[in-house]
């Protein structure tokens, strides 16, 4: 793995030159506007501070972009993410955070060591769309007591929103039109010019200028530590066995979060760039940061779609963008720490409250509910549902547990088509084969042969009326299982008695395989299977005793 990584590298920094550096530097500087707004805004929403959320953007910069399995990949805090720890800090304070990190850090390593970076192909679309959605709404309800100047108590989410029915709502005017503000100019400010300088970093600067220049009496971010190493920040000495034990279940959804996040960042960053993403790598990469992040008080970071495509718009050659960007957020940290403490906690609910609206997949929402997917759409809302009162675990396992539901439905579907033999659109003008297949009938079977088409199959006998001849044509069986051979063998037992000649035409290597397994190519005879049901209708097969007669 590290022989790839190493020509990985050689490979991408080819023919590098001063003209790709400046290229790389300046990308890395427009993503530094991007994520500044962001990492602030993420580390309050995380439930930990601004400064969290930028020694997060930093370290993850350096260490996430260098190894990453892409070079477009620019990871941080996330909006995500910050929905998951914002519980987590309620019930276990930033230690919690820290040692969950930690460990999620681990299984991301151990994830990429392992090869499974294939995992999140088996998620359904629909199921991602519902969690990202849920997400969204977290972020959102979590930014009411900054955006509006509240108080609320509780743990999650909903006790939150309980707490105002005893604690009363009582918006402070001014958060509420600072708020207001920031929406308003990041949904109005126009496209062309948010290519050149961000919104969201415009907005601040102008709310942040009118609070200082006026004295506003409002909650603002704080200090920030001109350090890498703050006082709240993970030490060995937090570490015990019954905390670790206690963190795993949330660690393991911090995992499976930066996991999904981090690879669908890098499927659509790869399509943009036609540079396919390396997922173990990047799972490596992801393993690492999050492993030293918590001993720097970083909260857990993962690549992000919206500082990545800016990195590859602007114009990225390398992974070099990633590490300027973090950079230029270190020295914004030394230079404007002093007025970054002055911004008003309800201008970065502002741009949160943009940034949840944003994070939906409007696309694929609207796609799914016009063309009424009805299990695409119980997917998704069972998916965000859960997302909103449980957390992120249990909704992809409800999500996941859904979409296996509807797939095994639709996958043991079963088509069986009856048709009379009719030789004369075969063009057979031989009088004994005609004779002999006057009577007969075709069933063409298409589906799986499993457990829950035992009865489909079992009715034939009652569909096919009073023929002479069944030929159960089986080129679109694409499986058999034990049940299923077990119910064929007794349609055919039962057809033979009754005077019917059966034959099985067109049976796929995987169909045969358990027929010769279960026995049934002995029960049914060698020579009652054709390749086909044409080449059964030219060969001039006796019929049972009791028929002959009849035919006679």
């Amino acid at each position: 793995m590290l022989r790839g990584f190493a020509e990985d590298l050689k490979h991408e920094f080819r023919g590098y030159n001063s003209a790709a550096l400046m290229k790389d530097l300046m990308a890395g500087l427009t993503v530094t506007a991007v994520a500044l707004p962001l990492a602030l805004a993420f580390g309050v929403s995380s439930g930990a501070d601004a400064a969290s959320g930028l020694i997060t953007a930093i370290i993850a910069g350096l260490v996430m972009s260098l190894l990453a399995g892409g070079y477009y990949q620019i990871s941080g805090p996330t909006g995500a993410m910050a929905a998951i720890l914002t519980s987590l800090v309620a019930g276990y304070g930033l230690d919690g955070v820290f040692i969950a990190t930690l460990l999620a850090g681990i299984l991301l390593l151990l994830a990429g060591i392992l090869r499974l970076g294939k995992l999140t192909s088996f998620i359904p679309a629909p199921v991602i769309t519902g969690f990202t959605s849920g997400i969204a709404i977290v972020i959102a309800l979590g930014q009411i007591d900054n955006f509006f100047g509240t108080h609320s108590e509780g743990a999650s989410t909903i006790a939150k929103l309980a707490s105002y029915g005893t604690l009363g709502f009582h918006p402070n005017l001014t958060s509420v039109g600072i708020g207001l503000f920031v929406v308003l100019f990041m949904v109005f400010f126009p496209k062309k010019w948010n290519a050149v300088v961000p919104a969201s970093l415009v907005s601040i600067i102008l709310t942040t200028a009118f609070s200082i220049f006026v004295g506003l009496d409002v909650p603002t971010v704080g200090t920030i530590p001109q350090t890498l190493f703050p006082e709240k920040r993970l030490l060995f000495s937090a570490l015990d066995l019954t905390t670790v034990t206690n963190l795993i279940m949330p660690a393991f959804s911090i995992a499976i979060l930066g996991m999904i996040e981090s690879l669908l960042c890098g499927a659509s960053a790869g399509q943009m760039t036609g540079v396919r993403l390396k997922s173990n790598q990047e799972l490596i990469a992801q393993g690492v940061g999050n492993i030293l992040l918590p001993f720097f008080g970083g909260i857990p970071a993962t690549a992000a779609i919206a500082r990545t495509s800016v990195a590859i718009r602007s114009g990225a050659k390398t992974r070099l963008t990633g590490m300027f960007h973090a950079v230029g957020l270190l020295i914004s940290m030394f230079l404007l720490a002093p007025v970054m403490s002055q911004i008003p906690m309800a201008a970065l609910a502002g741009v949160l409250m943009v940034t949840a609206w944003r994070m939906n997949e409007w696309n694929s929402i609207l796609y799914m509910f016009s063309h009424k997917f009805k299990g695409a759409m119980l997917e998704f809302l069972a998916t965000m549902i859960a997302t909103i009162v449980f957390d992120l675990t249990i909704a992809i396992l409800v999500g996941v547990v859904i979409g296996l539901i509807f797939l095994v439905s639709r996958l043991s579907f079963i088509e069986i088509n009856y048709e009379k033999v009719d030789m004369e659109r075969l063009r057979v003008t031989d009088p004994a084969l005609r004779n002999r297949y006057n009577n007969a009938m075709v069933a063409y079977i298409t589906g799986p042969m499993i457990f829950a088409n035992t009865q489909n199959v079992a009715d034939i006998s009652t569909k096919i009326g009073d023929c002479d001849t069944l030929l159960l044509s089986m080129r679109g069986v694409s499986n058999i299982d034990i049940s299923c051979a077990q119910t064929l063998r007794t349609l055919i037992g039962n057809l033979r008695m009754k005077g019917v000649d059966v034959v099985l035409c067109g049976l796929p290597s995987r169909a045969m395989e358990m027929m010769r397994r279960t026995d049934l190519d002995e029960y049914v005879g060698k020579e009652n299977f054709y390749w086909s049901v044409e080449r059964a209708l030219l060969t001039n097969r006796p019929l049972p005793p009791c028929r002959q007669d009849e035919k006679n």
